[in-house]
């Protein structure tokens, strides 16, 4: 495959806020999908304390190639002052799986996947 597809994630401070940011960026396909996980607990370093709060996960699913527009949205729409913005390489996943990615974050209306 020519695309090199991403899982990109996020932590927000709610759940309603993880749900506005998920679809904002599937409608803008910049994302084939966006995955919530929550609430989860995190622990971090912040203005010199330790801190922890209650968020929600988000990981989405895009590439390489749209990974600027979509690290770029996701910073103008998050409300942290320093987001979490990290991307993994999927190094394995059905052929099928990794084609939909690729045409769901394209950027253009697409055909949905078999079974929908």
């Amino acid at each position: 495959m020519s695309h090199r597809c991403l899982q990109v994630c996020t932590a927000v401070p709610s759940e309603e806020a993880a749900g506005r940011l998920a679809r904002c960026v599937v409608e803008a396909r910049l994302a084939a999908a966006v995955q919530v996980v929550g609430p989860v607990r995190s622990t971090y370093w912040w203005g010199g304390t330790i801190h922890s709060a209650t968020e929600w996960l988000c990981i989405g699913k895009t590439t390489d190639s749209r990974f600027q527009e979509l690290r770029a949205l996701i910073a103008a729409h998050h409300p942290y002052e320093v987001p979490e913005i990290s991307a993994t390489p999927i190094s394995h996943g059905s052929r099928d799986y990794l084609a939909w990615i690729v045409q769901e974050a394209s950027g253009a209306a697409a055909s949905r996947p078999k079974g929908e």
